[in-house]
C-alpha cells in the first residue's frame, strides 16, 4: 500500500522502537570504536565503516537510559541523518513491520522513557506497541558535527 512505511524494529530497555527503514544504511554487530575526547556522553566514539569515519552514539544514554552490558545482540544500526552517516547502538534488531499511516498515533505525553519530541507516534503492532522514533531530531546535526 502506498499509506504504509516499513519500519526496522530494535529493542531498547525491553520496549521496541522502529526507525523508518528507508534510512538505514545497514546493520552490524556491535565492534569497539575509537573514543574521542571532549564529546557529550552518549557519542560512543567513532568507527571507520569503508574508509567513512562513522560516529556512533549510544542511544540509551541519549534517551536518558541506563546503560547496560553488550551482549552477542547489541548492534549498531548505521542511518542517513541531514545527509551524514551515523550510527547508534541497540540492544537488538527485533523486525521489519509494514505499518500503516492510520496505525500511528500521536505519541503519549507521559508513560514512555523517550522525550516525546524524539518520537513520531506510537502504532500498536500485534501485541505490543512501537514507538516510532524522529531520528533527525534524536540525532541532530550538532551530534554529526560533534565527531567530525
Amino acid at each position: 500500500t502506498t499509506d504504509g512505511s516499513q519500519y526496522l524494529t530494535f529493542q531498547l530497555g525491553g520496549e521496541i522502537y522502529g526507525v523508518d527503514i528507508l534510512r538505514v544504511q545497514e546493520i552490524k554487530g556491535y565492534t569497539a570504536v575509537t573514543k574521542i575526547p571532549n564529546q557529550p556522553s552518549y557519542i560512543k566514539g567513532v568507527m571507520n565503516l569503508r574508509g567513512t569515519i562513522v560516529p556512533i552514539v549510544e542511544l540509551r544514554t541519549k534517551i536518558g537510559m541506563e546503560v547496560v552490558e553488550y551482549t552477542a545482540h547489541t548492534v549498531i544500526v548505521v542511518v542517513v541523518v541531514q545527509g551524514r552517516i551515523m550510527g547508534f547502538v541497540v540492544d537488538s534488531v527485533s523486525d521489519v513491520l509494514n505499518i500503516d499511516k492510520k496505525e500511528i498515533q500521536a505519541p503519549p505525553q507521559f508513560g514512555t522513557k523517550v522525550d516525546v519530541s524524539f518520537l513520531n507516534g506510537i502504532a500498536q503492532c500485534g501485541d505490543h506497541l512501537v514507538a516510532l522514533l524522529n531520528i533527525d531530531r534524536l540525532l541532530t546535526d550538532g551530534d554529526a558535527q560533534a565527531a567530525a
